[in-house]
């Protein structure tokens, strides 16, 4: 079996919310910052009792109507999107507070989850990966796990063919596995959300589209942002207090898919636009980050820091080509 370890990097500016499951709206003033602390999931910003005995895991999820439906999503922390080849997109469930039993369908890794995955010191699940990727994510020192390696947990979905078949248990998985490592920085800075002033407009619906072939919808409903298409397991919808929409720069990973498409990589490091859709308002934003395993951060169109408000974050890593309706 082979795994990696990520090194803590160094501690940047981290804002601390204080609030429960409950729906208890974040203490945090405006403006204020804190140091990391373990009292505080870093990939939602809410208060937790007492860290999780086990690493947050980054999973590979099929996001066409091949790999319906979607498993496990419920279970997530966070969500994030990416762009995949030929304009496709895949998802990545990431799962740290709850860990599910059932998640899929479980797709292979691309060179873009090292990046993403970083900021909480991630163990990667995936299917499998070409060897080139492989190759990065072990020369970076992630953890990683395959169907493909025949890892713990996997198991075919009876319904399904190859490449949508992979399913994986996770509590399986983390029961059988070398611990990984706990994550030592917040996945976004965290605070009370834009100010009134900060946002750009009130909205209720929007749209982002990544490619020609690929756009995902948003509407608001109860209170959380609801995906279109939905291709959850009925019951497993993940419902978003709060989607970021950032824009960031793709290059080649440096090889192609087995139908020739060359495959992307998005480099969610340096800084770019942002939109984050919260609370029912729409907010232009840039967002930065030092390194690729450095907290993300937020600055207003007016020139004001602000941390996300703390709940379920669906993060969209848009390509600059692409584009959000609001």
């Amino acid at each position: 079996m082979q795994f990696r370890y990520l090194t803590a990097g160094a501690a940047i500016f981290l804002v601390l919310a204080s609030c429960s499951r409950g729906g208890d709206q974040p203490t945090v003033e405006p403006g204020t910052t804190a140091p990391f602390s373990t009292k505080v999931s870093p990939l939602t910003g809410l208060a937790q009792n007492t860290r999780p005995h086990n690493p947050v895991y980054y999973v590979k999820i099929e996001n066409t109507n091949g790999g319906e439906p979607q498993y496990g999503e419920n279970h997530a922390d966070m969500m994030i999107e990416e762009l995949v080849e030929n304009g496709a997109t895949r998802l990545i469930g990431l799962f740290y507070s709850d860990l599910p039993t059932k998640v899929g369908h479980v797709r292979s890794a691309r060179t873009t989850d090292i990046a993403l995955s970083q900021p909480v010191s991630a163990t990667i699940v995936a299917s499998g990966s070409a060897q080139k990727t492989r190759d990065e994510i072990l020369g970076a020192k992630i953890p990683f796990y395959t169907y493909d390696w025949n890892d713990p947990g996997w198991s075919k979905d009876p319904d399904k063919f190859p490449p949508y078949h992979v399913l994986f248990n996770i509590q399986t998985l983390d029961s059988k596995v070398k611990p990984g490592t706990d994550p030592s920085r917040n996945y976004f800075s965290w605070g009370s959300g834009p100010e009134d002033g900060d946002v750009t407009k009130r909205v209720s619906h929007a749209s982002v589209r990544f490619s020609s072939k690929t756009t995902t919808g948003w509407r608001l409903s109860g209170g959380t942002w609801h995906r279109s298409p939905e291709r959850a397991a009925a019951g497993e919808e993940y419902k978003a207090d709060t989607v970021v929409v950032v824009f960031a720069k793709v290059v080649e990973a440096g090889y192609n898919d087995k139908s020739g498409n060359p495959v992307p990589e998005t480099v969610v490091d340096g800084s770019g636009r942002a939109v984050i859709l919260s609370d029912g308002g729409a907010t232009e934003a840039t967002w930065f980050k030092t390194k690729a395993d450095s907290t993300m951060t937020f600055t207003s169109a007016a020139g004001n820091a602000f941390g996300l408000k703390p709940g379920h974050i669906w993060l969209e890593a848009v390509p600059r080509g692409g584009s959000v309706k609001y």
